[in-house]
C-alpha cells in the first residue's frame, strides 16, 4: 500500500508546484503586498465658520510617489455634519490652473457625494494611476451646506484658492481668484507603494509647521527632509508634517496637545514607521510652572503609545530661544534639563540634536544669527535646511 501511494503523492506535489509556483507562506505573501503610505498630511484644528456653496482648491506637495491615490477629509472639530458633493484631484500647472486632462473625480464608497458626521473623517476610494513624488497635487472640494466650525490646518505656508459655486471639475483658474493660506477639510493624502516603503510623521509646533520659512516654496524642515529621503537609499520615503503653531505637549490650546492628537494626526496614518517628536518650547516658555519632570512625563506617554502601536520614536532636543520675549533663565534651565533627558535617557529609538545644530557657538542659548528667522525662536530657510540635514536617516528606518 505504501509503495503504491508514494508515486501519487510525488505526482500531486509536482503538479501543485507547476500550477501554483507563486504559492508562499501567508507571512511571506503579506510581506510582499503593496500597502498605503501617507504622502502628505497636515494636522487639523478648529478654523472659522464654513460657508455654504463654497469651493476649495487646495494645493499640497507629495513626498512619496505611488498609485491608487486616496484622500482623507476631516470634520474632526465640526459641530454638525458637512456634505461634499463634488471632489476632484489633479496636478497643478501654475497658480490655481491645472495640467489639462489631470483633474479627475473622486468617489466615496462608490458615490460622488459624501456626508461626514461631526467629529468624523472619511477616506476616498482609490483613484487609479500613478502619482509621482514631489508633485503639486490639487484637491478641489465643494460643499453645498457647510456651516459651523471648519476643521483644517490654519498656517499652511502655501497659497490655495476659493470660489463660490461648484467649479471643482474646471481645470482653468478663471473662477478661482480668491486665495487662502489655510487647508480646509483635507488632512491626509496616501498612495499605494511597495511593502518595504514607509513614512515618518513629524509631530511638532510652529517650527515644524514652517513659520519664518518662505511661503509657497516648500522650505519647512520636513520638506527638506523629504528631498533628502527621495535621494537616499532608504525605505522611508513618505513625510507627514504634523506641526501646529503654538502646540504644546502638556496642554491644549493651539490645537489639541501632542498626546491628545497623537492617534488622529500620527498613529492613524497608513505606512508611518517612525514618529519624529520635536515639541516642548511652547510649554517651557509659557511660565506656567512646567518643570523638566513634567515634560519628561509627557514625552514618555507619547513614546509608550507609539511603541505600543509598533512605531519607533526619534526625539529632537529643544532649540535655543534667548531673545524671544518669553525667555528667562528659569525657562532656560528647564530646557537644558529636558535636552539632557532626550540625549541620554535611552528611551528614544534615535535622537536628533537640533539644539546643537542651531545654537550659536559664541552664545549657546541663542540661535546662530545665520539661521535666525528674525524673532530668535524660528529658523529661516537656511536653518530649516540645516535641521533636515542633521537627521540621521538610518534612525528613521528602524524596527
Amino acid at each position: 500500500m505504501t509503495a503504491r501511494r508514494t508515486p501519487v503523492r510525488v505526482l500531486v506535489a509536482v503538479l501543485l508546484a507547476a500550477v501554483l509556483p507563486q504559492a508562499l507562506p501567508v507571512a511571506a505573501r503579506a510581506a510582499d503586498t503593496p500597502h498605503d503610505v501617507v504622502t502628505w498630511a497636515a494636522s487639523a484644528d478648529r478654523l472659522g465658520d464654513g460657508v455654504a456653496d463654497r469651493g476649495y482648491r487646495l494645493v499640497v506637495r507629495t513626498s512619496v510617489g505611488g498609485g491608487d491615490l486616496r484622500i482623507r477629509l476631516t470634520n474632526a472639530f465640526g459641530e454638525r455634519p458637512v456634505t461634499f458633493d463634488s471632489v476632484y484631484a489633479g496636478v497643478r500647472r501654475q497658480g490655481a490652473a491645472l495640467v489639462p486632462g489631470s483633474n479627475r473625480r473622486l468617489s466615496f464608497g462608490g458615490a460622488h457625494s459624501v456626508t461626514i458626521p461631526a467629529g468624523g473623517t472619511v477616506t476616498s476610494d482609490a483613484l487609479p494611476g500613478r502619482l509621482p513624488a514631489a508633485t503639486d497635487l490639487v484637491v478641489s472640494l465643494h460643499s453645498p451646506d457647510a456651516g459651523g466650525p471648519v476643521s483644517g490646518h490654519g498656517m499652511a505656508m502655501q497659497t490655495s484658492y476659493l470660489t463660490q459655486g461648484d467649479h471643482t471639475a474646471e481645470e482653468s483658474a478663471d473662477r478661482w481668484s480668491a486665495t487662502t493660506g489655510s487647508w480646509s477639510y483635507l488632512d491626509a493624502v496616501t498612495v499605494r507603494a511597495d511593502a518595504s516603503t514607509g513614512a515618518v510623521a513629524a509631530l511638532g509646533d510652529s517650527i515644524t509647521d514652517g513659520w519664518q520659512s518662505s511661503s509657497d516654496l516648500d522650505r519647512r524642515w520636513p520638506d527638506y527632509l523629504a528631498r533628502r529621503l527621495r535621494q537616499a537609499d532608504t525605505a522611508i520615503k513618505g513625510v507627514a508634517n504634523e506641526g501646529i503653531s503654538g502646540n504644546r505637549v502638556l496642554a491644549d490650546g493651539a490645537g489639541q496637545s501632542a498626546p491628545n492628537r497623537l492617534q488622529r494626526d500620527v498613529l492613524s496614518l497608513p505606512g508611518v514607521r517612525t514618529v519624529f517628536l520635536f515639541e516642548g518650547v511652547n510649554d517651557i516658555k509659557a511660565h506656567t510652572g512646567v518643570t523638566a519632570q513634567d515634560m519628561i512625563t509627557g514625552y514618555r506617554e507619547i513614546v509608550r503609545r507609539a511603541h505600543a502601536a509598533g512605531k519607533c520614536v526619534v526625539g529632537a532636543t529643544v532649540a535655543p530661544f534667548e531673545g524671544w520675549s518669553e525667555w528667562d533663565p528659569a525657562a532656560e534651565s528647564v530646557r537644558q534639563d529636558v535636552n539632557t533627558f532626550i540625549r541620554s535617557s535611552g528611551e528614544f529609538d534615535g535622537v536628533t540634536d537640533f539644539d546643537r545644530i542651531l545654537r550659536s557657538p559664541y552664545d549657546p542659548e541663542r540661535i546662530l544669527p545665520f539661521f535666525d528667522g528674525g524673532d530668535h525662536l524660528h529658523p529661516n530657510d537656511k536653518g530649516m535646511r540645516a535641521m533636515a540635514d542633521a537627521v540621521d536617516l538610518t534612525a528613521l528606518d528602524c524596527t
